[in-house]
């Protein structure tokens, strides 16, 4: 009787022990998107809109004639004299913000602008439009349009060049 009790003991400690460390090894089946930082690389920003992240907005600040001839997809027109006026109209102040212009320095001032403003979550697009279009980001306007690939609502797809772009940065920051 008492082996039938060691063996029951023997097989709740060794259960329990493979639960705890399969918590530990698999804490997210998926890795985490990366977070919002002041200052972003387009590849960040990339990542979120391939995860799916909606809760974001991109707005660029250059003059509306370069904004209609090519943009980031889903980003919002606001002229730089006028961004903090045009978000506090229409935006939340947590909301993640993304802001490019033609300069670093002009994204710089925007973004400053913004956070002056109320906003808290400001990211200032390292590269702008150029460093977007670099990675393959998708845009749009009237000389330009391209679009996510055939397989962007792939989810294995999506997962593996999430990967691969995961692995690109971390060689990059090497």
């Amino acid at each position: 009787m008492e082996n039938i009790e060691n063996l029951d003991k023997k097989v709740d400690d060794t259960v329990e022990g493979a639960v705890v460390s399969a918590k530990e090894t698999v804490t997210s089946p998926l890795p985490k998107p990366p977070s919002l930082e002041t200052k972003s690389p387009a590849g960040d920003l990339k990542n979120r809109l391939e995860w799916g992240e909606p809760a974001l907005t991109i707005i660029d600040v250059r003059d509306r004639v370069a904004f209609n001839q090519g943009h980031i997809m889903g980003a919002v027109s606001m002229p730089i004299d006028k961004v903090a006026e045009l978000a506090q109209a229409s935006i939340q102040t947590k909301r993640d913000i993304y802001v490019y212009g033609d300069t670093d320095a002009v994204t710089a001032q925007a973004a400053s602008e913004l956070r002056n403003a109320g906003f808290i979550n400001v990211a200032e697009l390292e590269g702008g439009l150029v460093a977007w279009k670099e990675i393959g980001g998708p845009t749009e306007g009237t000389e330009e349009i391209t679009h996510p690939g055939s397989d962007a609502y792939n989810v294995v797809s999506r997962l593996a060049h999430h990967r691969e772009l995961q692995h690109q940065m971390e060689e990059q920051k090497q």
